[in-house]
């Protein structure tokens, strides 16, 4: 998982933003045997991280965390002048957060260009390592020039991330490519050596190429499932089996089999966010993406043709009972953001339903978002189908697939299942006496 080689130059780096991305990469390039302070406005969040206590969960950060804080190779601060002014490397991490007309919100950028020129003491690599709309490198490197004080030297690059939720640590650590954006040959051999250890190809490109791969991988990828979705509606109108279709189309190796998994849609902060932005952007540089339209209305629409199944099937919804097993937008994660479940949620609540929850990992992100809401939570998945007229299935954490059915079917009142993420065997629950409602199946 570590170091492969022995570092030849030492680099000291700052990662600004302690969320989901900026953690995983301050530690990661700890791990890999550099400097790393890491910097966040949020005291309580950085007082946490002083006691090892995270922010979130993901499979084998805890541990990158402790063993590199305990070896002084990573340390946390608020203190964003000092962690500019100590060091070469400056990796920018911070939110980027949709605004209500789909672009993104980057005053949080402005802010670090702004305290980057104020503390320019030395030369500066400012990489971002956020999601950020195309030409945002050239604001950044126009902000810096603009409050500068003096004439240090300093480089502006891109380095967009492809961590996956639940596989962070490893995607980092063993990256299927490496693109950096960049200006100036001294921006490209800093960035090379940081990432000399790992085995990957490195794509080398201008700053506009690589902020726009990151946004064009995500659409493509949100594209896949939509379309998967769309033909598995078509499978449940002709009677057809969308996991064969799938697992036929996904053989081809112009096509690929991930990302063809039909269900109730993709969700999380990544593809709904990257999406927006793409079709904003787009539509600001002169071109309209409607491809990119009809993605997204396909997987909006994937969440209310899920709850019209199981209401198709036990008619009146007021006063059901409805066990939600799944919360977080994907397993190995507490992580609700534009989470599908939520909304689906919600659809049931419209309908008087009686929703109880259950998640093995976002119960405390879940009560905090559904405050207020007429939802109860369970502490097991038995305890959320007893007496209930339906159980729903909306993230694939691998322990529901080895829940004691039989005791489940004991439990309900109804013994319906409708499975969001086809992940369940149908054929055994149907000979249990289930009636299985999945999507395309």
């Amino acid at each position: 998982m570590g170091q492969k080689k022995v570092i030849k130059k030492e680099y000291r780096i700052t990662v600004v933003g302690c969320g989901h991305v900026g953690l995983v990469t301050g530690a990661c390039f700890a791990e890999l045997g550099y400097r790393v302070c890491c910097v966040d406005k949020d005291k309580k969040k950085v007082n946490n991280l002083k006691k090892l206590i995270l922010p979130f969960y993901e499979p084998g950060l805890f541990e990158l965390v402790e063993k590199n804080y305990k070896r002084g190779k990573l340390e946390f601060t608020t203190d964003l002048k000092k962690a500019i002014r100590n060091v070469q490397v400056i990796f920018i991490a911070v939110g980027t957060p949709p605004n209500p007309d789909g672009s993104a919100d980057l005053s949080s950028l402005e802010r670090i260009a702004y305290l980057v020129a104020k503390n320019l003491n030395s030369y500066k690599l400012v990489v971002e390592k956020s999601t950020v709309p195309v030409q945002t490198g050239e604001k950044i490197k126009e902000t810096i020039l603009r409050y500068r004080k003096n004439s240090k030297p300093f480089d502006v690059a891109s380095n967009p991330e492809f961590l996956r939720e639940g596989k962070a640590v490893h995607d980092f650590l063993h990256p299927d490519r490496i693109v950096i954006g960049v200006e100036s040959e001294r921006a490209e051999k800093i960035l090379r050596d940081l990432y000399s250890s790992l085995k990957a190809p490195i794509v080398v490109t201008d700053i506009n190429t690589a902020e726009i791969i990151k946004h064009a991988s995500n659409s493509f990828l949100a594209t896949k499932i939509s379309f998967i979705n769309a033909v598995a509606r078509i499978c449940d109108l002709a009677k057809a089996n969308i996991d064969k279709v799938a697992e036929a189309m996904g053989l081809d190796p112009r096509i690929g089999k991930e990302f063809l998994k039909a269900g109730i849609g993709y969700g999380g902060f990544c593809f709904p966010k990257d999406l927006e932005a793409f079709l904003y952007i787009s539509k600001k540089l002169g071109y309209e993406f409607s491809l990119l339209k009809e993605v997204k209305r396909i997987n909006e629409e994937q969440k209310k043709y899920f709850v019209e199944k199981v209401k198709d099937y036990l008619w009146i919804l007021k006063d059901k009972k409805i066990a939600i097993l799944g919360l977080s937008f994907k397993p190995d994660t507490d992580d609700m953001r534009f989470a599908p479940s939520l909304d689906i949620i919600e659809f049931f609540l419209r309908e008087k339903s009686k929703p109880i929850l259950y998640d093995p990992q976002a119960r405390k992100e879940a009560e905090k978002l559904l405050k207020g809401k007429k939802v109860k939570f369970a502490k097991d998945p038995y305890q959320a189908v007893k007496d209930c007229d339906c159980v729903c299935f909306l993230t694939e954490w691998e322990e529901f697939k080895h829940l004691n059915f039989k005791k489940i079917k004991k439990l309900m009142r109804m013994p319906l299942i409708a499975d969001g993420r086809n992940m369940l065997d149908k054929r055994y629950l149907e000979s249990l006496g289930f009636k299985y409602l999945g999507i395309g199946t």
